[in-house]
């Protein structure tokens, strides 16, 4: 199970790697897509973080949507 995040759009969902900001399934529009890999990489510290306090079972912090 990869670290990533969910991001949708529209009618539009998909599950991106929040290591690599890659589409790991799913479909976004390249504009909107490119906006979430920006913010990936500005809370990309944030991201892994919530990511390890998920996976133990635990409720992640809100980090500020795009």
């Amino acid at each position: 199970n990869f670290p990533h995040i969910r991001s949708k759009y529209a009618e539009f969902e998909a599950s991106i790697d929040i290591k690599e900001g890659e589409i790991l399934a799913g479909m976004l529009p390249r504009k909107q897509l490119r906006l979430v890999q920006a913010w990936i990489e500005l809370h990309q510290d944030e991201l892994m973080a919530d990511w390890e306090i998920a996976i133990s079972g635990e409720s992640p912090y809100k980090i500020a949507p795009l």
